[in-house]
């Protein structure tokens, strides 16, 4: 699940036809500035300027300014970007017009085990929470789209009257091909109102996640995903999500600073796996990461190179259960190149690397793997008859938990 900013997010629903406050996400007043020509309206109407962060409770932190003029916004986006936020510094601002409205109304899309839930409420902003009985809901099975008349349904148990309930179900129609055609999980928004100039409804913030594994689908989606850890993306996780986004199958790559135990698990059940089993001996993690679904060399070659950089890293380990699919030689082809790129860099003359992997073509790639002794790297290798977890013993220094005595038979080490 991948979370998206507010200005990007108002641009989704702008493709399918939602009326959004007008807007523009700048990086500092020079920007604001230059914005004004192809937006004459920043400088007739009333503004809201807004960290665009991913960050909560932004009214009490001073990082949302209402009723501006273009100068009051301008000192607005000079006070907000570079200031820190915890670990996260505010590096843009979206402004965006006021909408003057008479009323206030709640629409979502959330995905469920079955397909989706369409929600609608005549309550909305900060009263909808305290209201929530008043929350009306439509499923909709997957691969099915709902009718005009269960929405104008759905719209009058919500309690919408009149005009108003073609206009709730107009929106909460597209507000759902939107989710659909986006690979949407979950699209809120918040205040819906009733524009007064023109009695448009017209989503005034939206709360927008995607499934971000399907970006290869979309190439529209130039935007970045908003970081979710309190910090900034760095410029290596950020390469290796391009990456991902480019790809059939899976890489992924967080950094933990302070760590010097490096992880490379085959599968999401891995990585957190070995995580644990880290952490439980008294290990401590340098970055979350997985490679899954059969991915290319050369995009496993990246991940690797990005893990082996991580300062003051003491051991690696390359763990997986036994593939179904996954061409354990063609992945550790990558692994390989990563490593001696690493290694061509000065990077793992101290590293110790520990691999445990079973699945297609696994005496190809394991044997591979023992070759790279002969180059001088401190590797151990076992395969799939070693439990899972004795690596992340032997790595730390520990006795095995599993009492194994044929692990080291299967281990090649310098």
């Amino acid at each position: 699940m991948a979370k998206v900013l507010e200005g990007y997010g108002m641009g989704i629903l702008q493709k399918w036809n939602i009326a959004v406050p007008r807007n523009v996400v700048v990086t500092s007043v020079q920007d604001l500035d230059r914005r004004v020509s192809d937006n004459p309206w920043l400088k007739n109407t009333q503004l809201v300027a807004k960290a665009h962060e991913a960050l909560g409770s932004r009214f009490k932190l001073g990082l949302v300014r209402v009723k501006l003029n273009f100068t009051q916004a301008r000192s607005a986006v000079k006070g907000m970007i570079g200031r820190q936020v915890g670990g996260l510094t505010v590096s843009e601002v979206i402004v965006s017009e006021m909408v003057p409205h008479s009323h206030e109304y709640y629409a979502a899309v959330q995905a469920t085990r079955n397909g989706a839930d369409i929600l609608l409420a005549t309550c909305g902003g900060i009263d909808v929470e305290e209201n929530w009985d008043r929350v009306k809901s439509l499923a909709v099975e997957v691969g099915n789209t709902p009718s005009k008349n269960a929405l104008e349904t759905l719209a009058r148990k919500a309690g919408f009257s009149g005009d108003l309930v073609g206009k709730a179900a107009d929106f909460a129609g597209k507000l759902f091909a939107a989710y659909d055609n986006e690979d949407g999980q979950y699209l809120e928004v918040n205040p819906l109102v009733h524009r007064s100039l023109d009695r448009t409804l017209v989503a005034l913030d939206v709360v927008t996640l995607l499934d971000g594994d399907a970006k290869f689908r979309h190439p529209d989606w130039t935007f970045p995903f908003a970081a979710e850890f309190g910090r900034a993306y760095t410029e290596n996780e950020k390469e290796v999500m391009a990456v991902d986004a480019k790809i059939k199958g899976s890489v992924k790559f967080i950094e933990i600073p302070g760590g010097d135990t490096a992880l490379l698990p085959a599968g999401g059940g891995a990585s957190v796996y070995y995580s644990d089993a880290v952490v439980a001996r008294g290990g401590t993690l340098a970055n979350y990461s997985e490679y899954s679904g059969d991915p290319p060399d050369w995009a496993v070659e990246t991940l690797t190179d990005k893990v082996c950089s991580l300062p003051g890293i003491k051991r690696l380990i390359v763990g997986g259960a036994i593939a179904n699919f996954t061409d354990v030689k063609k992945t550790f082809g990558g692994i390989i190149a990563g490593f001696r790129k690493a290694k061509a860099k000065g990077k793992m003359d101290k590293t110790h690397i520990w691999v445990r992997r079973g699945g297609p073509r696994e005496k190809e790639g394991l044997a591979a793997m023992r070759e790279l002794a002969k180059e001088g790297f401190k590797i151990h290798v076992f395969d799939r008859n070693t439990p899972l977890t004795d690596i992340v013993d032997m790595s730390l220094g520990k006795k095995s938990r599993s009492g194994a005595k044929g692990s080291k038979k299967k281990a090649v080490s310098t």
